[in-house]
């Protein structure tokens, strides 16, 4: 909870100054409460974006951009990434603090006893053409589940709320590796009990029913870091669009499917995607002098992808770990003369000794990974946002019950800069 400070804010124009109060957090700047500013003096604030504006008061999430910091309830995240799982970071995103061994074992079981869909559901994704787009279907089928789920939309009910956390979190692999499985022809494949949360999403994914599949450790311990690494990043794009279409007393389930929508988005969830697809258009290591110097020619339009980040003005907390789990993915896989992988490597060696890249602090980010790791998997570019948008859950689903447990949230309402017509009369079509 921030608390209010002694000292106030003034703003001033037109020879008139008001005072606001100020509120202070546990981390990071203080703020001025200006909502009473309209009321008080006929003026609004103006941020597109809202890059300089607390939307809401949140105990989630916290970064810190110039230090390179990432804290889920406080707890950096290369800690939980190297000695934690990602259902664990789920309870700890969801209740605040980590579990016991007791707790922990009811939470995993709760989980692992959910992820099956209703069988109806199938119908429902065999509804869509079979060239669409996995993440078009993961929006319509998460959407959709407010209509098959009946006893977890009243959002005033604690347990409903409860249970719908639980089905998302239980429900989104299975949702996601059938979206997979329909978008190439095969065969859905039902969860297991007997695997862990990671493992069971990668055999959903890729086991078929003509033989045996057995999911590789390093591969499952890669594939539980990518999940953890992107659970939740503060108030971004998509998690703000949770949080505004939950102010409007929507479903759970509509909320989170307004999450993957605005995922869905190049310029926030298909970043990975788009960084690949850039390692491929360079396409070898020689060519990689002429993409550096289109990257730093200011009249060139082209953009190298993965790098830099637009909170983390130092480096990017998760690509660190990332990195170690791409060098054991591609070690295991022994693809590391992959033309693509060769030219991600090079590229990154590069641009962490390069005088342009360090002085402007384009590190390789989170992104930069994801996406050679997930492509080392086996996954289509088409499957990264929807796997991203399987992790956010986790931080949608926290961030949308502490919106509602909030007692002082309030419907989404936006102001704007009118720069339209002024008023003007209604003229009859004959006299136009």
């Amino acid at each position: 909870m921030a608390k209010d400070v002694e000292r106030t804010g003034t703003i001033s124009f037109d020879g008139n100054s008001y005072e606001f109060p100020m509120k202070s957090p546990t981390l990071g700047p203080d703020v001025i409460d200006i909502g009473k500013l309209y009321a008080t003096s006929d003026i609004f604030t103006y941020d597109p974006g809202f890059t300089s504006t607390a939307s809401c008061e949140s105990a989630i999430t916290y970064i810190d951009g110039d230090k390179g910091e990432l804290l889920y309830r406080g707890y950096p995240i290369d800690q939980l990434a190297e000695k934690s799982h990602f259902l664990e970071v789920c309870y700890l995103l969801i209740y605040g603090e980590l579990p016991s061994a007791e707790q922990l074992e009811d939470f995993e079981g709760r989980v692992t006893r959910h992820t099956m869909l209703h069988e109806q559901m199938v119908n429902f994704f065999r509804g869509f053409r079979r060239d669409a787009h996995p993440m078009a279907v993961v929006c319509g089928v998460v959407g959709a589940m407010s209509a098959f789920y009946h006893d977890s939309t009243d959002i005033y009910d604690p347990w409903q709320r409860e249970v719908a956390t639980i089905r998302l979190i239980a429900k989104m692999p299975t949702i996601v590796a059938w979206a997979y499985k329909y978008a190439i022809g095969q065969p859905f494949i039902y969860p297991r009990n007997d695997l862990d949360y990671s493992s069971n999403f990668l055999h959903m994914c890729f086991a078929v029913p003509s033989e045996e599949y057995e999911v590789d450790p390093i591969l499952t311990r890669a594939m539980d870091r990518i999940f953890t690494l992107h659970a939740d990043h503060e108030q971004n794009a998509s998690t703000s669009t949770v949080r505004l279409a939950g102010s409007s007393q929507a479903n759970p389930f509509a909320c989170i499917a307004a999450g993957v929508a605005c995922l869905w988005g190049p310029a926030h969830g298909g970043a990975n995607q788009a960084c690949l697809e850039m390692l491929r258009e360079i396409g070898s290591v020689d060519r990689i002098p002429e993409y550096i110097a289109r990257a730093k020619d200011k009249d060139d339009p082209f953009r190298l992808m993965g790098f830099g980040h637009r909170v983390y003005k130092n480096f990017d907390p998760r690509a660190k770990v990332m990195k170690e789990s791409a060098d054991e993915v591609l070690g295991l896989l022994g693809i590391e003369n992959n033309p693509t992988l060769q030219v991600a490597k090079e590229l990154e060696a590069i641009a962490l000794k390069d005088d342009y890249f360090v002085s402007k602090k384009l590190y390789p980010n989170v992104d930069f990974y994801s996406g050679i790791i997930l492509d080392a998997m086996g996954f289509p570019t088409s499957m990264f946002t929807p796997i991203f948008a399987l992790a956010r859950t986790a931080g949608w689903i926290s961030q949308w019950k502490e919106m509602i447990a909030d007692p002082t949230s309030r419907i989404g309402r936006p102001r704007q800069l009118y720069t339209g017509a002024a008023h003007r009369d209604y003229i009859n079509v004959e006299d136009r």
